[in-house]
């Protein structure tokens, strides 16, 4: 009795042996002992923004070791009390050990899709910006669903969102959306949704209750850091300032704060209305915009790195990614790992993990092939 919970948990054992490997603890914990050496330095605090960033990768990279030993502890003290209860031959705690079983498996998976976190910006706190697709009112809803859907999901995972611009649609739903994400390793949590997700439903919008297939655009970026230096000339932005929208309540600025940027040579338009404060609201636009000149800078580079690896002239980005079907019948396929689940009301509600898990393996895996 319990020879199979013990063979289940000592190879969860094996397994988190081969996830410390890939997580280079030792270098972890090196990296934290020149980080907690530079806190004790005098003069740290001098420069508040700066220190509180340090501060903030000091507490990831803690959390990136305890999270492996504490495991480690939990899977030492299950076996024991396993190889206790097989001693005793107590069946009383059958339930209770599976319970903990599949508890454990839970806690070493969220270890394993962390391992899958390669490229340095995946660590930093993501844009998420929304934006319908041709096809009026239904697209607009569309993408007011995505936006339920992220948040759902953030909260889920217990990032820390805020919305800096709602544009809401002139029926329903919304023109566009932007928020940002942070916490731990939140834009390689949500890179995964980049592109382009389309929605095949009966429209509550159609007396004639036709089935009508939306699109929306989702754009994931990271959040760049002071000291990457993206020149962007005061000649080539273009200002408006308008009256915040949004979904209402009293934190909705009633003057003409909010602040639209338009980088003429590239076309980009950011929005930002969250603050009271123009000047803030520009400064926090300007954030974004260059954001989203760095990383379009990245993805070219990568696209014509793939082209040469290929052969091939280019490369598509924000191509379709997934289909959300609700009628005739239910799924939710993802086009690039061709994984998919039936409980379409599941995903919607934010329950992601499925996909980001197979994208982060299929992103590895085609690397790993180059």
């Amino acid at each position: 009795m319990y020879e199979v919970e013990v063979e289940e948990v000592q190879d969860y054992r094996r397994r988190l042996d081969e996830l410390r490997a890939c997580l280079n603890i030792d270098t972890v914990k090196q990296k934290i002992g020149e980080l907690e050496a530079r806190m004790a330095a005098p003069g740290f605090w001098d420069k508040p923004e700066a220190a509180q960033k340090v501060v903030q990768e000091l507490k990831a990279l803690k959390g990136l070791v305890a999270a492996p030993e504490e495991l480690q502890r939990e899977l030492d003290d299950a076996v024991t009390l396993i190889e206790m209860a097989a001693e005793e031959n107590d069946i009383s705690m059958a339930h209770e050990l599976t319970t903990m079983k599949d508890d454990l498996e839970h806690k070493l998976r969220r270890l394993e899709i962390t391992s899958l976190f390669t490229d340095p910006r995946d660590e930093k706190n993501a844009i998420v910006n929304i934006h319908p697709g041709a096809g009026g009112t239904e697209s607009c809803d569309w993408a007011d669903m995505l936006f339920r859907m992220f948040t759902r999901f953030c909260e889920l995972h217990e990032f820390e969102t805020e919305v800096v611009d709602f544009q809401p649609g002139e029926e329903a739903g919304l023109k566009s959306a932007t928020l940002t994400v942070k916490g731990p390793y939140a834009y390689g949590t949500l890179k995964s949704e980049e592109g382009v997700h389309r929605l095949v439903r009966i429209s509550p919008f159609d007396a004639n209750k036709r089935r009508h297939t939306s699109f929306a655009a989702i754009e994931v970026l990271p959040e760049i850091d002071d000291d990457i230096n993206i020149e962007v000339r005061e000649e080539d932005l273009k200002m408006d300032v308008f009256r915040s929208s949004g979904c209402g309540g009293q934190k909705v600025n009633k003057t003409s704060s909010a602040v639209r940027l338009t980088h003429l040579p590239s076309g980009f338009v950011v929005a930002c209305q969250v603050e009271r404060s123009q000047h803030r609201n520009r400064a926090m636009a300007l954030q974004m915009l260059k954001a989203k000149l760095y990383d379009t800078e990245i993805k070219k580079k990568e696209a014509e790195l793939a082209a040469q690896r290929e052969g091939q002239k280019d490369v598509a980005w924000g191509s379709q990614i997934r289909s959300y079907v609700l009628q005739p019948y239910q799924l939710v396929k993802d086009l690039r790992t061709n994984v998919e689940t039936s409980n379409v009301q599941r995903v919607l509600d934010g329950d992601l993990d499925l996909f980001v898990e197979a994208y982060l393996r299929w992103r590895r895996g085609a690397q790993a092939v180059h």
